[in-house]
């Protein structure tokens, strides 16, 4: 009998360790404020723009065209850490100097947490700017983080010396930032500061390419020569956009015409004013070699290690950035330009490669597809929509709108508080708090503000969002269409404000 017990355990244990082993490993890679434009595999891009490995990524897997994660830093890694919208976020706010933000883990428990106590070893190496707290014990067996809420003394050191805790120490570590993130990223990889009977989740948060945009000593002046047209409507007038543009206008005609950057709203990071356009779209763009290689890097890892074909790989940005489209040199907008991040997810053992999705999603449905290819489950809801049916064929049909927003500095309850009686905060940095949707290949940009209006694009038409048909009486059902599918949304994810939209 005592023979058969053992038997009967072995066997279990054995199904359990084998049941753990297919769990994939997350190996999730974040860039910062980077233009789709700045990757070769992207359509719209420099023709002088070299990103090998990326672009290799892209061809062992599925390159989204587009995604919106969020609208600024903050906003975009809180709703990645929750799977839900701003507004459905409670207890996040902006707190002292910038770029302080706090929140109470009670009422905004992560989902690294729940991979963790579910079986699954976490990880975070990089930039952190949700909240002095940056979780580690609680929410990351392993971090090695430059957390800039912390430190406002230091938040600007995106391509220098940098203030980091390691594990909850902290100490000063020299070197080039995008450099340092790979190299830790590969030693866990390689199984250093891990459990290795545990499947992982790392998320490795580049700093590049925001600005001050300084590229690594080995890349600067590589795109020296690199022709740059400049944008349609750099500068105004834009017949039928909102007049909150003609504030937020970041660039200015030089003695020869060419655009040359005006002060913006940074409080970090920020153009020096009477910079070349060309020579700053140039200078941004030579800071992605240094990510691109890391790319390389890590994927040769995972092959090296033997955990390629169990190891889900993830490639975005928290947002997207403006390059001197709509006059801006931001994120912020509800244009693709200044939100739309690149997105491309690679897993050849169980995914098709070489495709693309054209169905626009968001920051929810990526987290809700970490949760459902890990299996851990959360006692909250979740916003998004599992992407694993157009990751097996990306060209699914995809019943979803794809719903987007902008809400400044406000989370949660504040959010609809806020809107409905105007309480404290109507616009961001000079952009008004907004609600947009995407299906059928139209956007609808609704503005809270009460006074900016509204916005309709044909994104296929006019992929450069130069012409607002909001007024056109051929498109009134449409806009009908489009405003229930916001409202559909906001209701689904139980936003207090859904009211205000008409």
């Amino acid at each position: 009998m005592k023979a058969l017990v053992l038997l009967i355990l072995g066997t279990f244990t054995l199904h359990a360790l084998e049941t753990e082993s297919k769990r994939p490993n997350i190996l999730f890679i974040y860039a910062d404020d980077q233009s789709t434009k700045t990757l070769g595999c992207y359509p719209g891009s420099w023709p002088w723009v070299k990103t090998p490995h990326i672009d290799a990524l892209a061809k062992n897997g599925v390159r989204f065209h587009a995604a919106y994660l969020g609208s600024w830093c903050m906003p975009s890694r809180a709703t990645l850490l929750t799977g839900r919208h701003p507004h459905g976020i409670e207890s996040m706010s902006m707190a002292g100097k910038y770029p302080g933000s706090t929140y109470d883990p009670k009422q905004c428990p992560f989902i690294p947490a729940q991979m963790r106590q579910q079986g699954y070893h976490t990880a975070q190496i990089g930039k952190w700017h949700t909240g002095t707290d940056s979780g580690w014990g609680r929410d990351w067996d392993h971090q090695i983080v430059w957390n800039r809420p912390l430190h406002p003394e230091n938040a600007g050191a995106y391509y220098e010396k940098q203030i980091l805790s390691i594990d909850g120490k902290e100490q000063t570590v020299e070197g080039y930032p995008a450099d340092n993130y790979t190299q830790w990223s590969l030693d866990y990889i390689r199984g250093k500061n891990r459990d290795a009977a545990k499947p992982w989740y790392l998320w490795l948060c580049y700093g590049s390419v925001h600005g001050p945009s300084k590229p690594a000593k080995r890349h600067l002046g590589s795109y020296k020569d690199g022709e740059v047209p400049v944008p349609a409507d750099i500068f105004p007038p834009r017949e039928g956009k909102p007049d909150y543009l003609n504030k937020t206008q970041a660039w200015t005609k030089g003695e020869d015409g060419h655009p040359m950057a005006k002060k913006g709203g940074e409080a970090f990071g920020e153009s020096k004013s009477g910079k070349r356009f060309d020579d700053w779209v140039r200078q941004v763009n030579e800071c992605v070699p240094a990510i691109d290689e890391g790319v390389g890097q890590l994927i040769a890892a995972l092959k090296e290690s033997g955990q390629y074909d169990n190891t889900l790989v993830i490639y975005t940005a928290d947002q997207g950035f403006s390059m001197g489209e709509h006059g801006f040199r931001t994120k912020l907008a509800p244009y693709d330009a200044n939100y739309r991040s690149p997105l491309i997810v690679s897993m050849p053992s169980r995914f098709p490669t070489g495709k693309v999705c054209n169905t626009p999603v968001n920051s929810p449905d990526l987290a809700a597809t970490f949760l459902a290819m890990t299996g851990v489950k959360v006692p909250w809801a979740v916003h998004g929509h599992d992407l694993t049916p157009l990751l097996e064929q990306p060209d699914t049909a995809w019943p979803h709108a794809c719903y987007y927003e902008h809400m400044g500095n406000e989370y949660g309850a504040k959010v609809s508080q806020t809107i409905l009686t105007g309480a404290k905060q109507d616009n961001h940095q000079g952009v008004p708090l907004y609600s947009a949707v995407i299906q059928d290949r139209f956007k609808l940009i609704h503005y809270l503000d009460g006074q900016s209006g509204a916005e309709l694009y044909d994104l296929t038409a006019d992929p450069e969002e130069l012409k607002n048909l909001i007024r056109d009486p051929a498109h009134s059902d449409r806009i009908t269409k489009l405003r229930a599918a916001m409202k559909a949304e906001l209701a689904r994810t139980e936003a207090g404000f859904a009211s205000s939209v008409k």
